[in-house]
C-alpha cells in the first residue's frame, strides 16, 4: 500500500515532466523571444522547472491579477500567495503590451481549439488587449476535448494543445480576436512532431 501510494504521489511530478518536454520542443521549434507562464494551482500542470530553465535564454513574464483581469509582470522573487491562493511576483509599474507565447492551463478544449476554463474570463480579457496576436499553447494533464463548439467568440484559440501523452497543433495561425460564429473556424487538431515545418 505505502509503495501504491508512493507511485501515485510520483505521477503528477512524472506526467508535468512529460508535458513540460513537450513545450520545450514547441518552444525549441517557434523561437519565441518573449513567454507568459503561469504560476500553477494544485490541479495544473507544473511547469517551474521548465520556466527557470527558460529564464537564460528568453524573457519571462507571469500573470499578476488584478481586478477581473491581469497583467504580465516579470518573474522574479519574491513570490507570495494572492486572493486566489496563487503565487505571484511583486507588482511592477512596467506596462508589458506584447508578448510572442503564452502557456495556458486549460480545463479542456472544444470544437473549435478553444479553451474551457474555470469562467472567470482573466485569460479572454487580457488576450483581446494585446496588439498582436501570440502564439498560444495550451496544457492539461489529462485530455479532455469535445467536438461540440461550447465556448464564446472572445474566448482564446489554441495553435498547440499539450498534455503528457500528445501534442495536437491546429494548423495555420490567424487572428481570431474579432472573428464571429459565422467566421471561419479553425482545422481540427493534428499530432505535432517538433521537426514537422509549418507555415505560421
Amino acid at each position: 500500500m505505502a509503495k501504491l501510494r508512493r507511485h501515485e504521489e510520483r505521477l503528477p511530478y512524472m506526467n508535468d515532466k512529460k508535458a513540460a518536454l513537450r513545450i520545450e520542443a514547441i518552444i525549441d521549434a517557434k523561437k519565441p523571444r518573449s513567454l507568459l507562464f503561469y504560476m500553477p494551482m494544485p490541479i495544473e500542470v507544473d511547469l517551474r522547472n521548465l520556466m527557470q530553465k527558460m529564464r537564460k535564454r528568453y524573457k519571462i513574464f507571469v500573470p499578476f491579477i488584478v481586478k477581473e483581469s491581469f497583467k504580465m509582470v516579470n518573474y522574479r522573487l519574491p513570490l507570495r500567495r494572492n486572493s486566489y491562493k496563487i503565487y505571484e511576483p511583486p507588482q511592477s509599474r512596467l506596462k508589458i503590451k506584447d508578448v510572442d507565447m503564452i502557456i495556458v492551463p486549460v480545463v479542456g478544449v472544444d470544437g473549435a481549439c478553444k479553451r474551457v476554463g474555470f469562467g472567470k474570463g482573466m485569460y479572454d480579457r487580457y488576450f483581446q488587449k494585446l496588439k498582436k496576436r501570440p502564439v498560444v499553447v495550451f496544457v492539461q494533464r489529462v485530455k479532455c476535448a469535445t467536438h461540440e463548439i461550447v465556448t464564446d467568440d472572445y474566448d482564446i484559440m489554441a495553435d498547440f494543445y499539450v498534455t503528457p501523452k500528445e501534442t495536437l497543433y491546429r494548423g495555420r495561425n490567424y487572428d481570431n480576436r474579432n472573428r464571429t460564429r459565422s467566421g471561419r473556424r479553425c482545422r481540427r487538431c493534428r499530432r505535432y512532431r517538433a521537426d514537422h515545418k509549418q507555415s505560421t
